[in-house]
């Protein structure tokens, strides 16, 4: 380690940090998790280090993005970091004790050996569509639960009457949110562009197109694998000697948004799509189950929503035939 580091624990009214300078001394300080909280932060740093400091905190939520999006204004490296990623690094330092205090210097003895990448902030339009987004997926799980308790037989007729009533009014909602999000789009070129691209693969509508575009910014990596890990949808194998012959399963340790929003697409292109379908078939005669082939092909999906947006071009039946 050749420069400071700074691991934050983050919460809704407080974040605890843990500065680690590269002598190996350790400080560290809670602050409220508020704008004068930020400030207060580099008035503190500046009093220890001189120098910028990479700063990482766990990818969870949005109580942490003004912060991050702070520290990257002040010319500090951020890094986001999965909370998989820190628990398992917990459990290889056989760590007891589970605080604020204690994760704080977790996350910076793990920035200080993984050194892991710097975050880019999405832009201000995907900024705004990704608040849309998760907007529109706040209201329609709203909706869900009030019609299962509409479902169910309430006996009274107020609560059946107040359940009505805000049952209408969630649909008002979801109905203005869509057409915000599909607004917001058709203001901003690319997005139009991209939405476009996702709309030619089978199985993906324009809700899933939206969802992708906010939650995965697929130009940040190298590759379709990349992003499948990303989203959670890459096999976890458990083979171990003669005797552990495990089902793979998904990994389910990215984006659980993007995976969410992949299986009723997956199960739609496995019935609409001739060549998925013929795809899916040489899965099944290797002797995969079907839960195993829907996780197959939301993986595809991802495998193709990458191709088409970096080559620029519709999908084409051909792109499907191809091996992962």
């Amino acid at each position: 380690m050749t420069h400071p580091v700074l691991g934050i624990d983050i919460a809704k009214a407080k974040f605890d940090v843990c500065l680690l300078l590269p002598d190996g001394r350790l400080f560290r300080k809670v602050f409220p998790n508020t704008p004068p909280g930020f400030e207060l932060l580099t008035r503190w740093l500046r009093q220890h280090t001189p120098e910028p400091v990479h700063a990482c905190l766990e990818a969870t939520g949005t109580y942490g993005v003004a912060l991050a999006l702070f520290l990257r204004d002040q010319q500090h490296v951020v890094s986001l970091i999965n909370p998989a990623a820190i628990k398992a690094f917990a459990a290889s330092r056989l760590t007891r004790s589970k605080t604020d205090r204690v994760d704080a210097a977790l996350i910076a003895h793990f920035c200080a050996s993984q050194q892991p990448p710097a975050w880019t902030p999405p832009t201000a339009e995907v900024q705004e569509l990704q608040a849309l987004v998760r907007r529109l997926d706040a209201l329609v799980e709203m909706r869900t639960m009030e019609r299962n308790r509409l479902s169910a037989g309430e006996p009274l007729a107020a609560v059946r009457g107040s359940i009505e009533a805000h049952l209408a009014y969630l649909m008002q909602e979801i109905t203005q949110t869509e057409r915000l999000i599909q607004e917001h789009i058709r203001q901003h070129t690319a997005l139009h562009t991209q939405l476009l691209l996702l709309l030619s693969i089978p199985g993906i509508g324009p809700a899933t197109a939206a969802l992708l575009l906010a939650e995965i910014n697929f130009a940040a990596f190298g590759n379709a694998r990349q992003v499948a890990a990303f989203v959670g949808v890459v096999p976890r194998l458990r083979h171990s000697g003669s005797s552990v012959r495990g089902r793979s399963r998904l990994s389910k340790l990215g984006s659980s948004r993007a995976r969410q929003a992949l299986y009723f697409p997956a199960v739609t292109a496995l019935r609409c799509s001739p060549a998925i379908q013929a795809w899916a078939d040489g899965l099944r005669a290797r002797g995969k189950c079907e839960m195993q082939i829907i996780g197959a092909v939301m993986r595809k999906l991802v495998h193709l929503a990458f191709g088409v947006l970096k080559s620029g071009r519709p999908y084409a039946p051909t792109l499907a035939s191809r091996t992962l």
